[in-house]
């Protein structure tokens, strides 16, 4: 998820299940915090993918006032869009052009530049959308991107044992370790600690106590939530808040 300071907005996307999202940053650069997704991302005349993230990314050399237009996927449903395994993509930032055709890229990015510079203020997201379409469309899917991996990010995000989701979708847990890294990146256990630190992020922002945070995100006290928060973003529960 890309990092949310007050230059930050997000519209669901015509993309079912994707967000649409815009930023521009301001004097300090952010950490990029894991959540679990993968995004296509437009700025300044480049059309970048962002992986699924182990930990905080910490963009460098971006100054301030620089504008991002990003679509961002729901876990395991960037295989399909990009082609190829999220464990490729995993804790990486690569140009579009190294997983598209250059011809799809070059008349993409043309489209994009023309929209940026018209100022249209939806114009970059929904040329991100209509690429990003197509491709699910015409079935460039990758190795897991259908409903499997879509339950089984589902139940991972409720909280369910590893061995309770392979029995749902009918695989062992070493056919299920295979999938969740083609469709999301990484093993379950690692995508089960991401959503749970997003929920726990989310209810936190709320204002809602830590203790009672804890207790509604599924850590088993405060202490776990502290350790687990400290270990995927890089900073205490405090710290990320005040930066928002």
């Amino acid at each position: 998820m890309p990092d949310a300071p007050r230059g930050y907005r997000e519209r669901v996307s015509r993309v079912a299940g994707a967000v649409l999202w815009t930023n521009t940053t301001g004097p300090a650069a952010r950490p990029v915090l894991p959540d679990g997704c993968t995004d296509l991302i437009w700025s300044e005349g480049r059309l970048l993918v962002a992986g699924p993230d182990t930990g905080p990314y910490h963009p460098g050399g971006v100054p301030p006032g620089t504008g991002f237009t990003g679509l961002r996927f729901a876990p395991g449903q960037g295989p399909a869009v990009f082609g190829v395994p999220a464990h490729e993509l995993r804790d990486r930032r690569v140009p579009l052009a190294d997983l598209w055709p250059a011809a799809q890229v070059r008349e993409l990015t043309e489209r994009a530049a023309e929209q940026a510079a018209a100022r249209v203020a939806t114009g970059v997201g929904r040329v991100l959308e209509e690429a990003a379409g197509a491709r699910l469309r015409q079935g460039a899917a990758g190795p897991a991107g259908d409903a499997r991996s879509a339950a089984v990010a589902a139940a991972l995000a409720r909280g369910r044992p590893v061995a309770e989701v392979a029995r749902a979708v009918a695989l062992s847990e070493r056919q299920l370790h295979r999938l969740s890294l083609d469709a999301f990146g990484y093993g379950p256990k690692t995508l089960a600690r991401v959503l749970r630190f997003v929920r726990a992020l989310d209810l936190a922002r709320t204002g809602m106590p830590y203790a009672e945070v804890a207790v509604r995100a599924g850590y088993a006290d405060q202490a776990h939530l502290a350790r687990e928060v400290k270990s995927l973003a890089g900073a205490p529960m405090g710290a990320l808040l005040g930066s928002g």
